[in-house]
């Protein structure tokens, strides 16, 4: 089995307040591309959609731009920005820093499949 699909023309785009994700979905993987705008927080942004007080979301991301601040519901937290790698699990929030987009490319599946999808 061999599968192409190419980020310029996406399965599908979802919008949400200050930005938006675009997803493919191939066999055994599904791949998200999150843009999140200057503003952007999930507690504002997206828990309307999720209808949860934190993101149950887990992520395997890869920041291509911008910083990002993370929180964890535990009260851990940590800063993002280009060329890094993190892993976080369901029960935070997050929101960009900054006056630059960011960008993370998320592998994790969920997120491709899920994140602010109305019902």
């Amino acid at each position: 089995m061999l599968e192409v699909k190419t980020l310029d023309k996406p399965d599908e785009r979802r919008d949400y307040p200050r930005g938006h994700l675009e997803a493919v979905h191939m066999t055994g993987l599904d791949f998200a591309v999150a843009t999140f705008e200057p503003g952007w927080r999930w507690s504002e942004s997206v828990a309307p959609i999720a209808g949860t007080d934190s993101c149950q979301i887990h992520h395997n991301g890869y920041v291509v731009s911008g910083r990002m601040h993370i929180r964890m519901d535990d009260g851990a937290e940590s800063e993002v920005g280009p060329g890094d790698v993190f892993v976080c699990a369901p029960g935070h929030d997050a929101w960009v820093v900054g006056d630059e987009q960011c960008v993370v490319y998320d592998f994790a599946g969920s997120m491709a499949k899920d994140y602010a999808k109305k019902d």
